[in-house]
Order: C-alpha cells, then structure tokens, then sequence
C-alpha cells in the first residue's frame, strides 16, 4: 500500500536547514521524513498546554476552588431546575417565533 506524496517547496533560514540536515544525517534518514516526523509531533503536541500554561491554570484553580461556598445539595437542584425551566421556555420562545 503506496501512500501518496505531493511535492511543496518551502523557504526555510540557514540555520533550519543546518538542523534539518544534521538531524538527517544523526537519524540516517531522508530530510523529508524528518520533517513529516516533526510536523506530525508538532500537530500532536499543538493542542496540548504548555508546561507554563498548565501551571498558571492550577495556581487559578487552586485560588478559585477553596473560595466556592458548600451550598445545600437541595439549593444547588432547586437553581438547576429553575435554570432549565428558563432554558425550555426560551427555546419554546424561539420555536413559536420561527413558526410564525
């Protein structure tokens, strides 16, 4: 099973290029394969935080999480019934709306 190739060109700086190169030779394989290695790994660590913004997260949490108030498992149902009710009227709303 072939997988299909299509040729691009890219403009890349010298010291790139020296990297990409000795990367190559290190590894023993084509240029080309190291950069579809490297894009594949960037691709998959693009989505992911950052070790800075992972920690700047958990110092949040860690600051917001001890500041919540207990509230009565009843208060808290009472509100998401009354929020959902809100919710259902407002779609109901907006279906007569477009109905009309």
């Amino acid at each position: 099973m072939a997988i299909e190739m299509t040729k691009v060109t890219f403009t890349l700086d010298a010291e790139t290029v020296a990297r990409l190169r000795r990367t190559a030779a290190r590894l023993s394989r084509p240029q080309s394969q190291v950069v579809r290695e490297a894009i594949r790994d960037y691709d998959e660590r693009s989505g992911k935080l950052s070790e800075e913004e992972r920690r700047r997260l958990l110092e949040v949490f860690d600051r917001v999480v001890p500041a919540i108030r207990p509230r009565p498992a009843r208060n808290v149902d009472a509100e998401l019934k009354e929020i959902r009710a809100s919710r259902r009227a407002g779609s109901l709303r907006r279906a007569r709306s477009a109905g009309r």
